[in-house]
């Protein structure tokens, strides 16, 4: 393996694929996926966009979701390729600082976004009349905003942190793109402080947003009789707790 010094200025990659024909078979398995993702998200964001009828708060959080996905896939993905294909596996400081910050910032928006989505499946099914007032225009994009907020200083401080500590060791990072946990791998110092700001953003856009998308359903199943809670649930589309399991 080549050695990449600390003078270096910019990060290797290893690279998720050896260089062989398995690699390479590996690769023909991964475009075509990334480009149906890439298409599947897109026309979901395109079409609640363009049709009336489905601009609604369910569909237009679901439209976020989508945007998140689009945005993360064509972060890492198109580097990857690259890298495998042209050998181009080195990222400037700059980059891998940009890299990491559109990384950190959009998984962490899902589960806001996934929560709000509960709250307005709990307000469709056990208050319909109060819906309308509950979940307005104003109230998703406040919603949508509080989501992206909370994301981007919660990724700021994570880069920050991260730009601050030293590198002594190799530059070559045993990734395919720029994630925080495999850069703390190549600090000289101790990063065990960073543990406890990890630990907060777990616990803020992980598992409070999990509990409140199980506490959503719990309090649809107790305020409603139970078959009808779940035919009712079941024509809301997408269930949040679907789409969580799922990430």
């Amino acid at each position: 393996m080549e050695n990449y010094n600390e003078t270096s200025t910019e990060f290797i990659f290893l690279g998720l694929f050896p260089s062989s024909s398995l690699g390479f078979f590996l690769f023909t398995l991964t475009i075509p996926t990334f480009l149906m993702a890439l298409s599947g998200n897109l026309s979901i964001v395109l079409l609640i966009l363009l049709d009336a009828q489905l601009h609604t708060p369910m569909y237009f959080l679901l439209s976020q979701l989508s945007l998140v996905d689009l945005i993360c896939i064509c972060t890492t993905v198109p580097k990857m390729a690259s890298a495998f294909l042209f050998g181009n596996k080195s990222i400037s400081f700059i980059g891998w600082g940009v890299q990491c910050f559109f990384f950190a910032m959009l998984p962490g928006s899902e589960g806001p976004i996934l929560m709000s989505m509960a709250y307005d499946h709990y307000v469709a099914i056990c208050f319909p009349l109060d819906h309308p007032i509950h979940m307005n225009r104003r109230v998703c994009v406040l919603m949508i905003l509080r989501s992206w907020g909370m994301d981007v200083v919660n990724s700021c401080a994570h880069i920050v942190y991260i730009l601050c500590i030293p590198y002594c060791k190799s530059r070559a990072i045993n990734h395919f793109f720029c994630d925080i946990p495999a850069m703390v791998t190549l600090a000289c110092g101790d990063t065990w402080v960073y543990e406890y700001p990890l630990f907060l953003s777990t616990v803020i856009f992980l598992l409070f947003p999990f509990m409140a998308i199980v506490g959503s359903y719990v309090g649809n199943c107790s305020l409603l009789p139970t078959p009808y809670a779940h035919r009712k649930a079941g024509r809301r589309p997408i269930p949040p707790i679907v789409l969580t399991s799922q990430g």
